[in-house]
């Protein structure tokens, strides 16, 4: 299967979850990767994601338990989501497939003391942003060279659906300033593999 740069930040999205965390929402699921590692923590996951493909391999992976996954082919930005219900949203390299805005939404769907965890992609808008994603290049390529190597020995490419890929059109400039005026009190930091994390704490 081919690196993913996002597999490697689940387990910083795992620890984002609020102590006695019940339930959550993970937006643009792909397969269920980390849709099953919630699950596996004992949250109850709503799993939604508009590409029917991957929502169909997802469902056909099952969840290990002692959570549960509720998976949906589904455009977050058409649900009508559940007030003050989820105790963590996570949204992997999907909002730049729907407008920043969307956030506005899922900010609401959280409970009292829920957390808001976007993993995000965009443009460098500062040195410091550009040398932290320089930095990465290493790693990537090693990284990129061993998972190759990888199914060269194991016969060839994982066969999985993978969610459609999109360009974004957004700056850590545009991010940061949105992120300030739709979820005051939120934090965007920037991480290696070109993306950033913005994660949001509702009172």
């Amino acid at each position: 299967m081919p690196f993913d740069h996002n597999d490697v930040y689940h387990p910083l999205l795992l620890r984002l979850a609020p102590a006695g965390a019940r339930r959550a929402l993970d937006v643009g699921c792909g397969t269920g990767t980390l849709a099953r590692k919630l699950a596996a923590r004992g949250l109850d996951v709503d799993a939604v994601d508009p590409a029917g493909e991957v929502v169909a391999v997802a469902e056909a992976l099952g969840s290990p338990g002692p959570g549960t996954v509720s998976y949906r082919r589904a455009d977050v930005t058409a649900l009508s989501l559940p007030s003050r219900h989820y105790d963590l949203v996570t949204c992997v390299a999907s909002l730049h497939h729907m407008p920043f805005g969307t956030v506005t939404a899922l900010r609401e769907s959280l409970s009292p003391g829920g957390v808001l965890a976007v993993l995000g992609l965009a443009h460098a808008s500062t040195m410091l942003d550009r040398a932290v994603w320089l930095g990465s290049v290493p790693i990537n390529l090693l990284a990129t060279a061993v998972v190759a190597a990888a199914e060269r020995l194991g016969g060839g490419r994982d066969p999985l659906p993978r969610a459609p890929i999109r360009d974004w059109d957004m700056s850590l400039a545009d991010v940061r300033r949105e992120s300030a005026r739709l979820l005051p009190g939120s934090r965007v930091r920037v991480l290696p593999f070109w993306r950033y994390l913005l994660t949001y704490r509702r009172a």
